[in-house]
């Protein structure tokens, strides 16, 4: 029987699209008006980071919508998912990087750097290990629940250091915070409920606005 793509199906397949094409378009941005500036080049590589992991898992989420499941869809996506999970942390470590390159007259809180990269270090081991079970509709309930929180203490260091930047040269950075906590919020509860209660994955659309927000915001220091 031929798969008939439903209209929820289509929406979220053109704007996975979409957004794919927004980070790789604002990457050539980036990269083409940096000048050599490490800090712009430091956002182009954030950017590549965010649309090369996403696209992983987003990629076969868009050939589902389009053609329909099988098994080596279901594989890709959870190999996918495993491979986000590893770029979005990487995106945290780049974007207090980002901070540095921001803020060259501020000094980082050795303890905040420590726990960034500890955090990061100990998800991305945690992020690895086959009792995941990322190609599973089951995964693993008790490994998603540590390696969530880990990342949220990854994430609450990054939004302390753009808390204590505030609007240093009136570069309103702490629409940062804003930005983080948004897409933390609604990633959280779809990487812990989504595989019962599949609705809850309509939080990835606010989730990955938020995603766009940071790259804007990238954009406008730019231009």
């Amino acid at each position: 029987m031929k798969h008939k793509p439903q209209i929820p199906d289509v929406m979220e397949a053109i704007f996975d699209a979409a957004y794919l094409i927004f980070d790789l378009v604002a990457a050539i941005l980036f990269f083409i008006y940096s000048q050599g500036n490490v800090l712009f080049i430091l956002y182009g590589i954030l950017t590549l980071t965010l649309c090369g992991g996403d696209a992983f898992h987003l990629v076969p989420r868009i050939i589902r919508a389009i053609y329909g499941s099988n098994d080596k869809i279901k594989r890709q996506l959870g190999i996918g998912l495993q491979v986000s999970s590893i770029t979005m942390t990487i995106f945290y470590i780049i974007l207090m990087y980002i901070w540095k390159f921001t803020f060259l007259e501020l000094i980082i809180p050795a303890a905040i750097e420590a726990i960034i990269w500890i955090s990061a270090v100990v998800r991305i081991v945690i992020c690895m290990f086959p009792q995941n079970n990322w190609c599973t509709d089951e995964g693993n309930m008790k490994l998603s629940v540590i390696r969530n929180a880990v990342f949220a203490v990854t994430g609450i260091g990054v939004i302390i250091l753009y808390w204590i930047s505030g609007n240093t040269y009136g570069y309103h950075m702490t629409r940062m915070v804003a930005a983080i906590i948004i897409s933390f919020g609604c990633y959280l509860p779809v990487t812990l409920f989504s595989k019962t209660k599949p609705k809850v994955g309509l939080l990835m659309i606010p989730k990955t606005c938020a995603y766009m927000w940071i790259i804007a915001m990238g954009l406008q220091l730019l231009f």
